[in-house]
């Protein structure tokens, strides 16, 4: 048995940290991965633990978080003290020590294995956890998918009728190389409209656009864009059942709504409600107050198409502007 021994912060995880991984598992029969975490690191020890685990099945992932020496400056000790932690969290004999720093020479030495330091230039891979976590979004190719879900980005257009939000999202889909979440209420609108409204097919609506979502997201990049989502899907419950108060939001919330005003044209397409100057006003004004009910970040858009274009690009673009770390 060939055992490998591969310890990190792995803050975030990259595809440089994968890369040895899977180098490391060509050369051994069994890989051990140390996660090692400290209370005030910028990403939770946990979170990147559970990353590792999901993108490792084939490994063996332990965690360490106690409170220890970080350089050999800190402690006369620093190697004793780390050669005790990997030996209790790998006990049987370790043969080979894998990494890209120079440190895993030292590492192998006092672990009596031999090192092998996996192309420390990052010719392979060029990134690093520093350069992503300062900019996740100029390095996404570089993220594996588990570690994606934490930094990608949703952004949802509301708004009344013929204000343009399906038009908009998939514009901006393609402006951003990403895609688009479809709206699922008007395709099951097409048979019910025909049959009758009922609470429970809002409920249907708001879970099935959810799915859709999730399902889409992988797929996506930095952002995911939404024609709509459960939060609107409220909205036209209380409209389209003449309820007086909105029902509660219970959904999980994106990170940017886009509200689009209703100072366009009305055009009746054949599936149209709202035919009357009143009824887009009162829409609009409840998809404003259950924005605000719901503590979302929210931009208002109007204007012509040029100027809608325009403000929900920047809005979108200030949104991937990494403004510190994220836990």
């Amino acid at each position: 048995m060939k055992r490998g021994f591969y310890l990190g912060k792995y803050m975030p995880p990259h595809r440089g940290h994968l890369f040895v991984c899977e180098t490391a598992m060509q050369l051994v029969d069994e890989l051990t991965v140390l996660v090692c975490a400290l209370p005030d690191d910028p990403i939770a020890g946990p979170l990147r633990f559970a990353w590792m685990k999901e993108m490792l099945p084939r490994a063996r992932v332990l965690y360490h978080d106690a409170v220890v020496p970080q350089t050999p400056a800190e402690h006369p000790d620093f190697w004793r003290i780390w050669t005790d932690i990997c030996k209790t969290a790998h006990p049987e004999p370790i043969d080979e020590v894998f990494g890209s720093e120079p440190y895993i020479a030292k590492l192998a030495t006092v672990l009596d294995a031999r090192p092998n330091i996996i192309d420390p230039e990052r010719i392979a891979f060029p990134t690093s956890a520093t350069a992503i976590r300062s900019d996740p979004y100029g390095n996404w190719p570089m993220i594996p998918a588990p570690v994606q879900r934490h930094y990608q980005k949703r952004v949802v257009l509301m708004g009344a009728e013929s204000t343009g939000k399906t038009t908009l999202a998939q514009a901006l889909a393609k402006t951003f190389a990403t895609r688009c979440v479809p709206e699922y209420g008007r395709n099951y609108d097409a048979v019910q409209r025909h049959i009758g409204w009922q609470s429970d097919d809002f409920d249907r609506i708001a879970t099935t656009h959810r799915a859709t979502s999730l399902a889409t997201a992988p797929h996506a990049g930095p952002v995911l864009i939404e024609d709509t989502d459960p939060l609107q899907t409220r909205v036209w419950q209380k409209h389209l059942l003449d309820l007086t108060e909105l029902t509660p939001n219970t959904a999980q919330t994106a990170d940017l709504y886009l509200l689009l005003a209703p100072d366009t044209p009305w055009i009746n397409d054949g599936t149209r409600y709202q035919e009357t100057t009143a009824k887009r006003m009162g829409f609009h004004t409840d998809c404003l107050s259950i924005l605000r009910q719901s503590g979302v970040g929210f931009c208002e858009i109007s204007g012509d198409w040029r100027s809608r274009q325009t403000a929900a690009k920047a809005a979108i673009t200030d949104l991937l502007t990494f403004k510190g770390p994220q836990t």
